[in-house]
């Protein structure tokens, strides 16, 4: 998922953003709100994670700006704030979920995948295309009884491109795909990247099933000769 972390505590911003991408998400980490509303308008995230006590906008106002555009994706509020009247101020703001600090790290990745299936786009938590499975929650590829562990990196990756079958999708598409706001790819980046992928690909007998469009991109497709 692309997720907008925003979180002002530079202690706690960056442990949550390692956490997230160790997971297999796409994180844009922001301390600061202003640049945050810009991004969240701006931006396709699948979810908002959005402290409270934020300095110049709260993370409620945040909040309640982004459904008041029509934005439907959830959001999920971290604050100190526990009583029932603070849970109520932002659930009607719009917030889908609320978490009480101090964040702890595996509860704020099971409310994530929670959050996940709430969303019109899910498909479950396997992704298939032909015999090939790629398992969201263990970040793991499966083929013919055989399973792989995929690296963060090239686990988002896999799921891009699982999402995108028999679709020839670019360089420059994978890079704002899978780069965050604010972080630059080195230009051998993405080929080392599908070159990575490819071996974990080669472990499970699918090692054609990614193909290079030469002068393009790349694009994943079932070849039913290497299913038989």
């Amino acid at each position: 998922m692309l997720i907008l972390l925003v979180e002002d505590d530079s202690l706690q911003l960056e442990p949550l953003q390692a956490a997230l991408e160790k997971a297999g998400h796409i994180v844009d980490a922001i301390a600061e709100a202003m640049t945050a509303r810009s991004l969240m308008l701006d931006r396709p995230y699948d979810l908002l994670i959005l402290d409270w006590m934020l300095p110049q906008i709260s993370g409620i106002e945040l909040c309640r700006q982004f459904r008041q555009v029509g934005k439907t994706a959830p959001v999920l509020m971290l604050t100190a704030k526990d009583t029932t009247i603070d849970k109520v101020t932002g659930l009607d703001a719009g917030a889908d979920d609320y978490l009480v600090k101090p964040v702890d790290v595996m509860e704020l990745l099971a409310r994530v995948r929670a959050l996940r299936r709430r969303s019109p786009l899910w498909q479950g938590d396997t992704l298939s295309l032909g015999d090939l499975q790629l398992h969201l929650n263990t970040l793991t590829l499966e083929r013919q009884q055989t399973t792989v562990q995929l690296s963060g990196r090239e686990f988002q990756l896999m799921e891009y491109f699982m999402r995108h079958p028999r679709q020839v999708v670019t360089h420059d598409q994978v890079e704002q795909a899978l780069w965050g706001w604010g972080s630059q790819p080195e230009s051998n980046a993405v080929t080392t990247l599908v070159r990575r992928l490819r071996q974990r690909l080669d472990a499970v007998g699918a090692k054609n099933w990614l193909e290079t469009v030469y002068g393009v991109g790349y694009r994943l497709i079932s070849i039913d000769s290497e299913a038989r």
